[in-house]
Protein backbone atom coordinates (compact mmCIF):
# COMPACT_ATOMS: atom_id res chain seq x y z
CA UNK A 1 0.00 0.00 0.00
CA UNK A 2 0.86 3.66 -0.96
CA UNK A 3 -0.26 6.72 1.16
CA UNK A 4 -2.88 8.91 -0.65
CA UNK A 5 -1.64 11.37 -3.37
CA UNK A 6 -1.28 14.91 -2.31
CA UNK A 7 -0.82 18.07 -4.29
CA UNK A 8 2.31 19.57 -4.40
CA UNK A 9 2.90 22.35 -1.29
CA UNK A 10 0.84 19.96 1.04
CA UNK A 11 2.23 19.55 4.24
CA UNK A 12 0.85 17.66 6.70
CA UNK A 13 0.99 17.47 10.66
CA UNK A 14 -0.07 15.16 14.07
CA UNK A 15 -0.71 16.76 17.41
CA UNK A 16 -0.57 15.83 20.32
CA UNK A 17 -0.92 17.56 23.63
CA UNK A 18 -0.90 17.36 27.43
CA UNK A 19 -0.18 19.56 30.46
CA UNK A 20 2.55 20.25 32.92
CA UNK A 21 2.37 22.26 35.92
CA UNK A 22 5.51 24.09 37.71
CA UNK A 23 6.67 26.50 39.87
CA UNK A 24 9.43 29.00 38.95
CA UNK A 25 10.04 32.71 39.71
CA UNK A 26 11.31 35.60 36.82
CA UNK A 27 13.92 37.81 38.90
CA UNK A 28 13.89 40.50 36.41
CA UNK A 29 12.39 44.12 36.78
CA UNK A 30 10.50 43.65 33.74
CA UNK A 31 8.42 41.04 35.34
CA UNK A 32 6.69 42.73 37.53
CA UNK A 33 4.79 40.80 39.97
CA UNK A 34 5.88 37.74 38.52
CA UNK A 35 9.33 37.97 39.88
CA UNK A 36 8.63 36.12 42.78
CA UNK A 37 7.58 32.40 43.29
CA UNK A 38 4.63 31.46 41.92
CA UNK A 39 3.53 28.78 40.07
CA UNK A 40 2.23 27.83 36.04
CA UNK A 41 0.22 25.39 34.49
CA UNK A 42 0.58 24.89 30.76
CA UNK A 43 -1.31 23.15 28.54
CA UNK A 44 1.38 21.99 26.14
CA UNK A 45 0.66 21.07 22.20
CA UNK A 46 3.49 19.68 20.38
CA UNK A 47 2.90 19.65 16.13
CA UNK A 48 5.41 17.88 13.98
CA UNK A 49 5.64 18.95 10.57
CA UNK A 50 5.95 16.37 7.55
CA UNK A 51 6.32 16.72 3.89
CA UNK A 52 3.98 13.84 2.90
CA UNK A 53 3.44 10.65 5.02
CA UNK A 54 5.39 7.42 5.55
CA UNK A 55 4.55 3.79 4.09
CA UNK A 56 1.76 3.71 6.29
CA UNK A 57 0.08 6.72 5.48
CA UNK A 58 1.10 8.58 8.98
CA UNK A 59 3.61 11.42 10.18
CA UNK A 60 4.21 9.75 12.78
CA UNK A 61 3.75 6.98 15.01
CA UNK A 62 0.89 9.45 17.30
CA UNK A 63 1.60 7.17 20.24
CA UNK A 64 5.35 7.27 20.37
CA UNK A 65 4.23 10.75 19.90
CA UNK A 66 2.28 11.33 23.07
CA UNK A 67 4.37 8.85 25.13
CA UNK A 68 7.62 10.87 24.49
CA UNK A 69 5.95 14.59 25.30
CA UNK A 70 4.41 12.87 28.36
CA UNK A 71 8.07 12.00 29.46
CA UNK A 72 9.55 15.15 28.59
CA UNK A 73 6.99 17.05 30.75
CA UNK A 74 7.24 14.38 33.62
CA UNK A 75 10.74 16.16 34.19
CA UNK A 76 9.68 19.08 34.47
CA UNK A 77 5.99 18.08 36.56
CA UNK A 78 5.61 19.58 39.58
CA UNK A 79 8.90 20.57 40.09
CA UNK A 80 10.58 24.36 40.70
CA UNK A 81 12.54 25.57 37.54
CA UNK A 82 14.49 27.82 39.58
CA UNK A 83 16.02 24.54 40.48
CA UNK A 84 16.29 22.04 37.60
CA UNK A 85 19.55 21.48 36.35
CA UNK A 86 18.23 22.51 32.67
CA UNK A 87 17.35 26.23 33.44
CA UNK A 88 20.30 27.23 35.51
CA UNK A 89 21.34 30.84 34.79
CA UNK A 90 17.95 30.83 33.03
CA UNK A 91 14.99 33.42 33.11
CA UNK A 92 12.51 30.57 32.93
CA UNK A 93 9.80 32.26 30.87
CA UNK A 94 6.95 30.36 28.70
CA UNK A 95 9.46 30.98 25.56
CA UNK A 96 12.37 29.49 27.37
CA UNK A 97 10.32 26.41 28.63
CA UNK A 98 9.08 25.96 25.76
CA UNK A 99 12.29 25.61 23.66
CA UNK A 100 13.40 23.10 26.76
CA UNK A 101 10.53 20.93 25.55
CA UNK A 102 10.59 20.91 21.64
CA UNK A 103 14.77 19.98 22.12
CA UNK A 104 13.92 17.03 24.58
CA UNK A 105 11.40 15.95 22.49
CA UNK A 106 13.63 16.34 19.24
CA UNK A 107 15.95 14.00 21.52
CA UNK A 108 13.55 11.42 22.88
CA UNK A 109 14.76 7.64 21.88
CA UNK A 110 11.27 6.78 20.94
CA UNK A 111 10.85 9.69 18.29
CA UNK A 112 14.33 9.40 16.60
CA UNK A 113 13.43 6.86 14.23
CA UNK A 114 11.06 9.58 12.57
CA UNK A 115 12.92 12.95 13.30
CA UNK A 116 15.15 13.06 10.60
CA UNK A 117 11.91 12.78 8.18
CA UNK A 118 10.17 16.45 9.91
CA UNK A 119 10.25 19.75 8.33
CA UNK A 120 9.56 21.58 11.74
CA UNK A 121 8.38 20.74 15.43
CA UNK A 122 6.52 23.54 16.97
CA UNK A 123 5.87 23.54 20.57
CA UNK A 124 3.11 25.87 22.04
CA UNK A 125 2.68 26.35 25.94
CA UNK A 126 -0.85 27.88 26.94
CA UNK A 127 -0.48 29.31 29.99
CA UNK A 128 -4.65 30.91 29.56
CA UNK A 129 -7.18 30.55 27.13
CA UNK A 130 -6.27 34.10 25.93
CA UNK A 131 -2.16 33.54 25.64
CA UNK A 132 0.67 31.10 25.00
CA UNK A 133 3.94 31.37 23.66
CA UNK A 134 6.01 28.93 22.35
CA UNK A 135 8.94 27.77 19.76
CA UNK A 136 9.27 26.44 16.21
CA UNK A 137 12.54 24.40 15.38
CA UNK A 138 13.16 24.45 11.10
CA UNK A 139 14.17 21.35 11.02
CA UNK A 140 15.30 21.37 7.26
CA UNK A 141 17.92 24.41 8.34
CA UNK A 142 19.33 23.05 11.37
CA UNK A 143 20.53 19.56 9.10
CA UNK A 144 21.90 22.31 6.47
CA UNK A 145 23.42 23.63 9.55
CA UNK A 146 21.41 26.88 8.97
CA UNK A 147 19.83 27.25 12.58
CA UNK A 148 21.16 25.65 16.03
Amino acid sequence: MTPPPRSPGTTFSVVVEDHVMVAHSLPHPAFGPAQGKHGATYDVAATFWRDGLDATGVVLDIGAATAALRAVLADIDYRDLDEHPAFAGLLTTTEVVACHVAEALLAAPALAPHVEDLLRLDVVLRETPRAAAGVSVDLVARRAGGAA
